[in-house]
């Protein structure tokens, strides 16, 4: 698993997202209108919408505000347009990062960007520059030991997930297997899962790194999890990829 899904997972776990429930509950909301607006208002043949709705879902947005998001996005309720864009650069210690944005702002939310690289040690790159080293990919997160329910082993998970799709499972940390599949195959293995009984934290598109830059000392990994978080944080960003690796041991030190 990559040190940035290590990353994430922590963050996720530490429920680092409830301190801005508003801007979560606004990013999710924004995704499933734009996936409306692009692929039609119907979860049973827009995966792209049905991925979305699970994702607010999961982060407890009401239907309801799910609902107008999506009537927004196929034009029955007037809402503002916004514009899918994907940044690229470089951390500290030249790192990948490609940045995913919705915004209604290209030239404010593109300046934004690259000053938070800038100021933080970073710098932008052309498109391209470090995409090649990403490949998307559905990703899921299952709990080892879900509440009420009997453990799940990695043997009874893959029985489970290779006959629907899926590529690869490794473990997530602890408490919590990665499920990876191709993107056409997320939600099928999302459903094969339902239909075991088999709960899930997370089901998302992402991209995962090819190659990783390992970030073995504390100081680096700092620096590099700053500009993170930061872009992160940003309201119009949607998604962060990157290709860092940091151990264990160094992520526990940064966690502290």
């Amino acid at each position: 698993m990559s040190g940035h899904s290590k990353w994430a997972t922590i963050k996720h776990k530490k429920g680092a997202a409830d301190k801005a429930r508003g801007k979560l509950f606004a990013k999710l909301i924004r995704q499933v209108e734009v996936a409306a607006r692009e692929g039609g208002g119907d979860p049973d043949t827009n995966p792209t919408l049905r991925t979305m709705f699970q994702k607010a879902r999961e982060a407890s947005v009401p239907l309801d505000t799910i609902d107008r998001a999506i009537k927004r996005g196929t034009g029955e309720l007037e809402g503002v347009r916004y514009e899918q864009i994907s940044y690229e650069g470089y951390a500290p210690c030249g790192v990948a990062v490609i940045v995913e944005v919705l915004t209604d702002n290209r030239n404010r939310t593109g300046s934004e960007i690259r000053a938070a690289f800038s100021k933080n040690g970073g710098s932008m790159a052309e498109p391209g520059a470090v995409s090649w080293q990403f490949e998307r990919k559905g990703v899921l997160l299952v709990p080892k030991a879900p509440a009420g329910r009997p453990p799940v082993g990695e043997d009874d998970l893959m029985l489970v997930v290779a006959e629907a799709g899926a590529e690869d499972i490794s473990d997530a940390g602890e408490d919590t297997w990665q499920v990876t599949t191709p993107p056409g195959e997320l939600n099928a293995v999302r459903a094969a899962l339902d239909e075991a009984g088999i709960p899930t934290e997370s089901t998302e598109l992402a991209m995962l790194a090819s190659t990783t830059v390992a970030l073995d000392n504390e100081g680096d990994a700092k620096r590099v999890l700053r500009l993170i978080d930061l872009l992160e944080d940003h309201d119009d960003v949607q998604n962060v990829y990157s290709n860092f690796d940091i151990p264990d041991a160094v992520l526990e030190l940064v966690d502290q």
